[in-house]
């Protein structure tokens, strides 16, 4: 597993401040959704997305950071809560939340 992504990740949530139990987790891997490749996001828009997520969602673990395939938002941002529910945080292209849908991943 290449660990690179998720310590790039962890530093730049570091570095924005964000604090009190947020975890991130591993971004690797491409996931297949109605046979289209779709990478994860990584990098700074990553790390922005992440974290404004977390402050929406009170923290948790993102699970998947993303370009947005469909709808207004420009990132998806896929967050467990500390309740265990699975959250899709949607975003603007300036990280400003658009929208909060359950998710159907576990």
């Amino acid at each position: 597993m290449n660990r690179k992504p998720v310590l790039i990740i962890a530093a730049i949530v570091a570095l924005g401040g964000i604090g009190g139990g947020i975890a991130v987790a591993g971004q690797g891997g491409d996931e297949k959704e109605d046979g289209v490749e779709e990478p994860s996001l990584t990098g700074s828009a990553a790390g922005k997305a992440s974290a404004a997520a977390l402050k929406a969602t009170g923290g948790g673990t993102v699970l998947e950071v993303e370009r947005a395939d469909s709808g207004g938002a420009a990132y998806e941002v896929e967050v467990r809560r500390s309740d265990g529910g699975v959250v899709e945080v949607q975003l603007s292209e300036a990280f400003a939340v658009t929208d909060q849908v359950g998710g159907d991943d576990d």
